[in-house]
């Protein structure tokens, strides 16, 4: 007895399969012609530094190759973003589609393999197993396709609608804009028609399958059920009509294969490349601007697609316009432009018509952005939405575009070297009795204590500041601060766009550390954690750099603080540059009496579980799924009108856990949340940073 198989090119002629492969192979061309097209766009950007001969010639190093597929296995076949999203819906239905299509592609390798090399394995057991695999993965992968189709119709229904109610009584020029920038999240006809091609690509597949068994029935069809169920709902057929099957659902193919770089199928080719060559950089480090590469563009920063790097480029095809970005930025939830899925859309757009990207884009969705990387850790496909942002800002910062409170900023940043414009003899002025070393007096420390502009100069802040300097003496810790010869990170100037301003900081307090030797840095500040330990190393600031809740956590661990009793009336604020950007969240939770593993179960972002048992009050966001402050990317020195603070949002979120106290670990949002909570209750709320709640607890 034969081994179970089924006939290749069953009553195919000769001639037929010539003009199979002749089709096939066309249909391929186009598609590869339309990829290479979009290619010789990306060629336009800056190059990549692994596209390009190193400067000895030797070829792309292996370790590059090996982080390549590593990316592709964690965020191509793993789908590790994808598994993170808040969608619930959204998630699985997109695995069912992904894995579904992904066996049917690896089935059709196998089968090429069997059809084209010598040897052949397609018989007997595994058949049977490939039959069936296939059969299940196709059923399953329409059942996503279909899906994704009620929920694409649901939600635009949905969205479209609210807009209209929210548009009835503003004026004409907020109308314009919610019709042209404020679409829903999920599009329309490229959406429907890319379904659709799924859909009849997989439903013909199944036709075809019945139809070979309804032609050739063979005992072991029951491999194959849903083919089978095909092939005993149309009976008997001949030949002639099988072959018209055949070549009905192979005209699908061909348009299929053609549609790829046209539809948002594109995304299936263009997210493998981007995700494997994704700079291998911290989330919250920006990259430098050389003077060199000043005078050789003879420009600061982005003004065209083409000043972009090619990756960059190239990550706008991948994207699929899912919405999940847009879903959780903060300036889209209250009501601003910015739209982070059309921002990338229009940047895409301007690759093509060589239009400005800040006129594409607006300059108002430009500065609306708080560089909260929210988009960034939600993108599926990795586009790096900050990074491009802040490339356009340093271009309008150059160009003179950047005016009000926020260009004062720069200024006080430029001539006292403190982002309030406070003098720096008042950077002492929160040590006067409370004898805190400096290391101009030449005083021994383990740590410098990294105070920052906020943490002296802000009256809240500096609350939080002199908590951590008495905890650091009560558990016997040797630091000292470096008072007036402080000067800010500039992380401010970096995030609004002055480059340069950020840079002349870098390089003076470098020079300082270098000067007193610094080997460990903490401060109360995540905006300065996250500029010194990931940024600084640019400019050969090499140190190791503590959270304040880092440290303190660590000295409660090891017995020589008391951790403050859990209560179950205190709720945590995450930090974005702390929790999000960092991955720092089970710190500040210690400091509180809570013992959670949020950095361990969530590296990447994935879904966070309910703890198990807690008595601090979580808020709906929390650890790396945190709402905004909108304190970040200089927003603080920026004005808006109440009713369009992130701030306000957050403060909701936190008062309905019914805490009475909120606590924070980063002054910028103590300042926005103090604003926000007074602006949405008149509760009686305290807001207080860990280390004042720790210092408390160690008082008694």
């Amino acid at each position: 007895m034969n081994p179970p198989t089924r006939e290749e090119f069953l009553y195919i002629t000769q001639w037929e399969k010539y003009l199979f492969y002749g089709l096939t192979y066309l249909s391929i061309a186009v598609m590869l012609w339309q990829i290479w097209s979009r290619i010789r766009i990306w060629r336009q950007g800056k190059p990549i530094w692994w596209a390009e001969p190193a400067p000895s010639g030797s070829k792309i190093p292996i370790a590059a190759v090996k982080k390549w597929l590593s990316n592709v296995w964690e965020y191509v076949l793993e789908q590790r973003k994808v598994r993170s999203s808040r969608k619930r819906s959204g998630a699985p239905m997109h695995l069912l589609i992904f894995y579904g299509f992904l066996t049917l592609f690896i089935g059709t390798v196998l089968l090429a393999i069997n059809t084209y090399s010598p040897i052949k394995f397609h018989k007997g057991v595994y058949f049977l197993v490939y039959e069936m695999a296939l059969d299940i993965m196709g059923a399953l992968f329409l059942v996503g396709v279909v899906w994704a189709f009620f929920r694409r119709l649901k939600m635009s229904h949905t969205e479209l609608g609210a807009a209209v109610l929210a548009s009835a009584d503003e004026d004409q020029q907020t109308k314009q804009w919610k019709e042209g920038r404020r679409r829903p999240l999920t599009s329309g006809l490229n959406d429907y028609l890319t379904l659709g091609l799924l859909f009849i690509v997989a439903l013909t597949g199944f036709w075809l399958e019945g139809a070979r068994m309804a032609v050739q029935p063979h005992s072991f069809d029951w491999s194959a059920p849903v083919g089978r169920l095909f092939g005993q709902l149309m009976g008997p057929i001949s030949p002639a009509s099988y072959k018209a099957i055949w070549w009905f659902h192979m005209g699908w193919i061909y348009l299929f294969f053609m549609a790829i770089p046209q539809m948002r199928l594109r995304h299936i080719v263009m997210a493998i490349a981007a995700t494997a060559g994704k700079p291998d950089q911290p989330m919250g480090e920006l990259k430098p601007i050389s003077m060199e590469q000043v005078e050789q563009t003879g420009q600061i920063g982005v003004t065209f697609a083409k000043d972009y790097s090619r990756w960059h480029l190239m990550s706008l095809d991948a994207c699929m316009e899912c919405g999940r970005c847009t879903e959780v930025c903060p300036a889209w939830n209250v009501g601003k432009v910015l739209n982070p899925k059309q921002v990338i859309q229009d940047i895409r757009g301007a690759m093509l018509t060589e239009e400005p990207i800040a006129a594409a884009v607006s300059e108002e969705a430009l500065w609306a952005c708080t560089t909260c990387n929210a988009c960034v850790e939600a993108c599926p496909v990795l586009i790096k939405h900050v990074d491009m942002i802040v490339d356009t800002r340093r271009n309008l910062v150059a160009e003179g575009k950047l005016a009000g409170s926020a260009a004062v900023m720069l200024r006080q940043v430029t001539s006292t070297s403190n982002a309030w414009g406070a003098p720096a003899s008042s950077r002492e002025d929160w040590m006067k009795e409370l004898d805190i070393p400096l290391c101009r007096n030449g005083a021994d420390f383990e740590y410098l204590f990294w105070v920052g502009c906020a943490g002296a100069t802000d009256p809240g802040a500096v609350k939080t500041t002199k908590a951590v300097a008495k905890l650091l003496k009560t558990a016997g810790v040797s630091f000292a601060c470096l008072g007036q010869e402080e000067a800010c990170t500039g992380d401010p100037a970096r995030r609004v766009g002055d480059e340069f301003l950020f840079q002349e900081k870098a390089m003076q307090n470098v020079s300082v550390f270098q000067r007193y030797k610094v080997k460990r840095v903490v401060t109360a500040c995540p905006h300065c954690f996250n500029t010194l330990k990931n940024e600084y190393g640019q400019f050969e600031g090499q140190m190791e750099v503590f959270h304040h809740t880092q440290l303190l956590n660590d000295l409660v661990e090891s017995g020589k603080l008391k951790a403050a009793r859990p209560s179950a009336d205190v709720t945590y604020h995450d930090p974005c540059y702390l929790a999000r950007i960092n991955n720092e969240s089970d710190a500040p939770r210690g400091l509180l009496g809570e013992k959670t593993n949020l950095n361990e179960r969530n590296p990447d972002g994935l879904s966070l579980l309910p703890m198990a048992s807690t008595t601090l009050k979580e808020p709906e966001h929390f650890g790396r799924k945190t709402l905004c402050c909108g304190a970040g990317g200089g927003r603080m020195w920026m004005d808006e009108p109440p009713s369009q603070r992130p701030a306000n949002r957050r403060a909701n979120e936190l008062i309905a856990t019914g805490a009475k106290t909120v606590a924070v670990g980063c002054p910028f949002c103590r300042i926005m949340l103090d604003a926000g909570i007074k602006g949405v209750t008149e509760q009686e709320i305290n807001l207080v940073d860990v280390a004042e709640l720790l210092q408390a607890a160690n008082e008694k």
